[in-house]
């Protein structure tokens, strides 16, 4: 006799009544995760296998890795904070592609029977397991000097703006520097530990040149002109717009900057 089990949605709603055997084999989860430990020389990294109950975890791989750390391994490494795509700090490859884990659901993600790989972000020094080292990706953030430079500030109130020039940062304003954009791009892998800025340090310094409040726009500009590396390598690959968990457009940004250097530096 075919028996029937009842799922239980979020927050324990019912979603459906589906064939017992059905819950059985999609009850459970295969996560092989890069493992590292940087300081251990003689270690090798390798790839390490764990299963977890889907029915006893949260929906996000977040939520999986929790339940690993907390449960079966004590020792993986992986940065976590916010749980709500606001931090960026659980950037990390999934399946073969950059993303927030907390965004990132288990069921969108595993599946197959060799189950679903972990690794850090692409081409950025792993600290140890998922966390790597973002020294360089900030160093480069802050070189664009990401804050207004204005020359005579009010003291009596705030810098005002029209709603029409507020709206052209959005799109922009949004980024969350998780690094996901850059370490997709492999002109960043190639030339981001020389001068090439990559997708998400671009957008932030549009969003700054953008900001009518700024009275420094042409020198940000030139700034980025005066080194062909920190724009110009970028190829249009796209790979930036096309895994940013927050649905920015890097590539449109970094294609606007080349356009106004030649209009607004280049005859200048």
């Amino acid at each position: 006799m075919l028996s029937f089990a009842t799922v239980v949605g979020a927050r324990g709603m019912v979603s459906r009544t589906v064939p017992a055997s059905a819950v059985r084999l999609s009850s459970t989860a295969t996560f092989k995760i890069y493992r590292w430990n940087g300081e251990d020389a003689s270690q090798k990294p390798f790839m390490q296998e764990y299963t977890i109950d889907k029915s006893k975890c949260g929906p996000m791989v977040l939520d999986a890795l929790m339940k690993i750390r907390n449960e079966q391994d004590p020792t993986l490494a992986f940065r976590r904070s916010c749980r709500e795509g606001i931090c960026g700090s659980c950037a990390m490859n999934i399946n073969g592609t950059n993303a927030l884990a907390c965004l990132c659901s288990i069921d969108d993600v595993t599946g197959s029977s060799k189950g679903t790989p972990i690794y850090p972000l692409p081409h950025m020094p792993v600290v140890k397991d998922l966390v790597v080292d973002m020294n360089n990706f900030y160093d480069q953030h802050a070189a664009i000097e990401p804050w207004l430079k204005v020359d005579d500030p009010p003291q009596d109130r705030e810098i005002l703006q029209s709603k029409e020039d507020r709206a052209k940062l959005d799109g922009l304003y949004e980024c969350i520097l998780c690094a996901c954009c850059s370490t997709s791009c492999p002109s960043y892998w190639w030339n981001g530990d020389r001068s090439y800025l990559g997708p998400a340090v671009l957008l932030q310094a549009f969003r700054w040149i953008s900001d009518s409040r700024d009275d420094y726009r042409v020198e940000r500009l030139k700034s980025l002109a005066e080194n062909e590396m920190k724009l110009y390598s970028c190829h249009t690959i796209m790979n930036c717009s096309s895994v940013c968990p927050k649905h920015l457009q890097p590539a449109k940004a970094i294609q606007k900057l080349k356009s106004l250097i030649e209009t607004e530096v280049s005859d200048k």
